[in-house]
């Protein structure tokens, strides 16, 4: 019978059960007998969804001629005779019907109710059984590649699920029939109720779906995973907690040597995996959440849910990381806002001398350079006197250094005057000079002029204008 066998090629591969075939059939064909006869209460139909047999019966009573009240319920026995030979006059007559006896438009409307009802049945089905599976890890061939999402094939069972590209991890690059791993993240329900199952590569779920394939304490139980935060592509943290004293669980998740890590490591594109071990106490556990950087202190606001966490100057880069990564990663596992502070007793205003090549011409910083000093503090911190002597730069152009460095941080220039001595020769020549007084003066104007117009920089041709 065609209708049958349309049915049969349809439903083929759907994962429809047997009972749940025949009873769309009964209600196919039941609608196709209330069209005709206004009423199914007595016919029966016999479906074989097995073997794509199908019989309709109609069930009347036997009446003597003339005495039939209702045609739907009673046959004459003349009529009843043409039907079986062997009837007798109180007895129920069987009239097989076939499909024929309905009309081709009632046939073709039925075919189309039946393939309607078995494509809500496989929407129904296909949802049902991927709801189930939310979060479950699951391996896929690539179909199809679109501009905004790839087609992928479940492995299992031949479905078609979709993969955004806004699940893919950076960095991700797929071919038609490669291999893919994600998880089942939800099912959508999109245009006329069509169920559509996504599937991710950037949830943290996947990693610790991943995790638990890799590591067989945490598929027994021995190992659970407390936290997972990630951006995908670039960093995870994981908190893990081992329920058997005797197991480590970050040497665990490891594994010797990185054995059991690594390959999670290259099927998330080389995402970087911090895996720190959990505990209840808050400060340790932020302390763990932001390795690898060691901190000194924290004060915690429970109630803001806010840590302020103190560090050395060297190790607040760690802290933060690229472009924030470690920071807002810590702050999502521990769900604390985290504020980094860098230790009260070291000075944290300080900067390189070639920030200021703009301003002083770096030969005149590298002559700084070549005797320890890297930063401005460390030059403010000298003396005149001894700069000018390390350096051998004249005092006009270390005095005009002080100056521009004093005032990227807003402070006035304390300027060491020279010994004694050196105000007491400036200040001669006003006093009556002896005679080995004015020897001495004559001798300056002879070797001033010798080293000046060598080591005197561009910059120190401002400076008078700026005095007068």
């Amino acid at each position: 019978m065609n209708l049958v066998e349309i049915f049969k090629d349809f439903s083929s591969g759907k994962a429809i059960d047997s009972p749940t075939m025949v009873r769309v059939l009964e209600d196919v064909f039941r609608t196709l007998i209330k069209k005709k006869f206004t009423t199914d209460e007595n016919f029966n139909i016999i479906v074989n969804a097995n073997r794509g047999d199908l019989e309709l019966w109609r069930v009347r009573e036997i009446v003597p001629d003339g005495e039939v009240t209702d045609e739907l319920a009673e046959i004459s026995f003349s009529e009843a005779l043409a039907v079986d030979e062997d009837y007798e006059v109180g007895e129920e007559c069987y009239q097989q019907l076939f499909l024929e006896d309905f009309g081709r438009r009632s046939i073709m409307a039925a075919r189309q109710t039946l393939i309607s009802r078995i494509m809500d049945l496989e929407k129904d089905e296909l949802y049902r059984s991927y709801t189930e599976r939310v979060g479950d890890l699951v391996l896929c061939e690539v179909q199809q590649i679109l501009k905004r999402e790839i087609l992928v094939i479940d492995d299992a069972n031949g479905r078609e699920l979709v993969m955004p590209r806004v699940e893919t991890i950076r960095g991700d690059y797929f071919r038609k029939g490669d291999m893919v791993r994600g998880i089942i993240k939800e099912v959508e329900m999109r245009n006329n109720n069509n169920p559509v199952v996504i599937v991710s590569r950037t949830d943290e779920r996947f990693l610790a779906k991943l995790m638990e394939q890799e590591v067989p304490e945490i598929e027994d139980g021995l190992i659970t995973i407390k936290g997972i935060v990630r951006i995908p592509g670039e960093r995870a943290k994981v908190a893990v907690e081992s329920y058997d004293d005797r197991i480590d669980p970050v040497g665990a998740c490891v594994g010797m040597k990185g054995s059991r890590i690594h390959g999670i490591v290259r099927e998330l594109n080389q995402e970087n995996i911090d895996v720190i071990p959990y505990t209840n106490n808050t400060s340790l556990y932020i302390q763990r959440s932001l390795t690898p950087a060691r901190v000194s202190n924290i004060d915690l606001d429970m109630e803001g849910r806010r840590a302020k966490v103190y560090l050395e100057p060297d190790q607040v880069s760690l802290a933060i990381g690229k472009g924030g990564t470690n920071i807002k990663l810590a702050s999502r596992l521990v769900e604390f806002e985290i504020d980094v502070y860098r230790n009260n007793e070291v000075e944290i205003d300080d900067v390189d001398l070639e920030e200021f090549k703009d301003e002083i011409e770096m030969w005149v910083l590298d002559a700084f350079k070549s005797i320890g000093c890297d930063t401005a503090r460390s030059v403010l911190e000298l003396s005149v006197e001894d700069l000018v002597r390390r350096t051998d730069l004249e005092e006009e152009t270390v005095t005009n250094v002080l100056k521009v460095l004093a005032a990227e941080f807003d402070e006035e220039v304390k300027i060491i005057s020279t010994p004694e001595p050196a105000e007491v020769a400036a200040t001669a020549p006003t006093e009556a000079p002896t005679p080995e007084t004015a020897k001495a003066f004559a001798e300056v104007p002879a070797e001033v002029p010798a080293e000046a117009p060598a080591e005197v920089p561009v910059a120190e041709a401002a400076a008078p204008s700026e005095e007068e």
